[in-house]
């Protein structure tokens, strides 16, 4: 399905931001409008918004993503999964947008709901690509039509294990507590973009944007920040060092406080094998790490393994059907994403790997 609205001008402000570098720092005329603690270990949340029971509110999955082979193959399975959990009880999925930045249609536009927007300038992203992201969002925003009151901004490389309800609530969105988003060790560069009149540093939560549920307009108001805040941050070398392929992770959670929101800190959100061992009740499954194992089922992180399932083994194409199951002693987390991987080649039409992925 094809949706192209008329994009028109995007925003006249933004597009001066774009066209100057994004050199003028947007915290100087936001100002805060809520600020709250957290402090539960396992599922932190805004004090306020504890007494509060489920949302009950559908929300509509959005991803970015490129017209690359590598990006295609992740999005037709995390589509298989949503169809699947969509309609499931305790589910609050709406509908679905795959947004391409890849400017121009690709050919999956008949099978996936898809929006065309433009990527950055050329060499704005200095060969980061993800930068595109908070862009590519601000576009989809301001031209799309969005039915839903809240977004799930998700990933190609997320598979749902889970029916999944609305975990924010209301101003409150709800986020993944990612273990190497640590503001608080990088005080001194989160303060170029969050100077200390606007709270101390701990009010920048340890998120991405993804996997995030909010309300679509606090996205809205948040988006042309995260877009500004990634590229300043881009430009500077003293942060791009400090966090390198994070760096629109931390941007989105610093243009967050700029805002005043604060997130509900879901560790259930998500897991990330083969870290986490477990599906449990949770649910996501994020298979951006490589899971490598001899054939005792001992994890050789770092070493290929006898045994290994690695996304990045398939940047030219689409993996096989049918991939071999994990040998006796591979955590349980593991094994599910194999065969969940299995089970979506296996009922997508006209799934085709790659003649070679070397």
């Amino acid at each position: 399905m094809i949706e192209r609205k008329n994009m028109g001008r995007v925003s006249p402000f933004l597009l001066v931001l774009l066209a100057l570098g994004f050199s003028f720092a947007t915290y100087n005329l936001l100002t805060l409008v809520i600020r709250y603690k957290t402090s539960d270990p396992v599922i932190a949340m805004p004090q306020n918004v504890r007494k509060l029971g489920k949302s009950n509110l559908k929300y509509h999955v959005a991803l970015t993503a490129t017209d690359a082979p590598y990006s295609q193959w992740q999005c037709r399975i995390m589509y298989y999964w949503y169809k699947k959990m969509k309609d499931a009880p305790g589910s609050d999925m709406g509908k679905f947008t795959r947004v391409l930045h890849s400017g121009k249609a690709d050919n999956l536009m008949d099978e996936i709901p898809t929006f065309i927007v433009d990527p950055l300038p050329e060499g704005l992203d200095r060969g980061y690509i993800v930068l595109n992201r908070p862009w590519a969002f601000v576009q989809w925003l301001e031209k799309a039509t969005i039915e839903e009151d809240y977004i799930l901004m998700a990933e190609p490389d997320h598979i749902f294990v889970n029916p999944l309800p609305n975990l924010s609530h209301g101003d409150n969105p709800a986020a993944f507590p990612f273990f190497y988003i640590k503001p608080t060790d990088h005080e001194s560069v989160v303060r170029k973009y969050y100077p200390k009149d606007k709270g101390p540093v701990t009010d920048v939560d340890p998120i991405g944007n993804s996997p995030v549920i909010i309300k679509k307009t606090l996205l809205e108001e948040i988006s042309p920040t995260w877009v500004n805040v990634s590229l300043r941050m881009k430009d500077d070398p003293e942060t791009d060092k400090a966090f390198g392929w994070v760096l629109e992770m931390y941007a989105y959670a610093v243009a967050s406080a700029l805002h005043g929101v604060r997130h509900i800190l879901r560790k259930d959100f998500m897991i990330q094998p083969p870290w986490d061992l477990e599906v449990g009740k949770t649910f996501i499954i994020h298979y951006t790490y490589g899971c490598d194992y001899d054939l005792t089922g001992k994890l050789t992180y770092g070493k290929i393994g006898e045994w290994r399932f690695d996304k990045r083994s398939y940047l030219r194409g689409p993996p096989p059907r049918n991939l071999s199951l994990p040998p006796p002693g591979v955590p349980e987390s593991v094994v599910r994403l194999v065969k969940s991987v299995n089970e979506a080649t296996a009922n997508i039409p006209g799934w085709e790997p790659a003649e070679s992925n070397n």
